[in-house]
């Protein structure tokens, strides 16, 4: 009986941290979340990762969010000259069978114009739009705040508007 009881434990205190992931068909959205942006900021990064295990290939093709003015497909690239900046991108291509992870460096989803300050352990609603899958809602976990490096080190100027 006390095994039980641990094992009902157990999950019970995991269910919240695996609460946010969203299946939708196909696609699986895998820990939606955003590290805490300084109370000042005007801009965040949104990160996940997005299983596709069918058999056919989708594209992310948007997001819609009232946390901020302006949501956007994003991609950080570093050119020739070692500098860092982040471009709008019109889609993301997820492979049939495949996983692509939006993470710090690479996609992600950016957030301009914040509405107000990100609290640690928030939950924010958005809309991921797929070409096939269609408009998915997610929820954004507001995580610890990134260290040094990641999108604080970014060239902001290369944004869209």
């Amino acid at each position: 009986m006390s095994r039980i009881l641990a094992l009902l434990a157990t999950l019970f205190l995991a269910a919240p941290a695996m609460a946010h992931d969203v299946t939708a068909g196909d696609l699986q959205i895998v820990h939606p979340h955003i590290p805490q942006p300084a109370a000042s900021a005007k801009a965040a990064g949104g990160f996940m990762s997005i299983v596709n295990s069918g058999t056919e290939a989708d594209r992310l093709i948007g997001v819609e969010s009232e946390i901020a003015a302006k949501s956007e497909v994003h991609e950080s690239r570093v050119g020739a000259d070692g500098v860092g900046t982040m471009v709008h991108v019109e889609a993301i291509d997820l492979p049939a069978g495949g996983t692509v992870n939006l993470e710090h460096g690479g996609y992600h989803i950016m957030f301009m114009g914040l509405n107000g300050a990100l609290t640690e352990g928030e939950m924010h609603k958005a809309t991921l739009i797929f070409e096939k899958a269609g408009r998915v809602e997610i929820e954004f976990q507001i995580d610890p705040p990134m260290g040094q490096g990641g999108m604080e080190g970014m060239d902001h100027s290369q944004m869209s508007n």
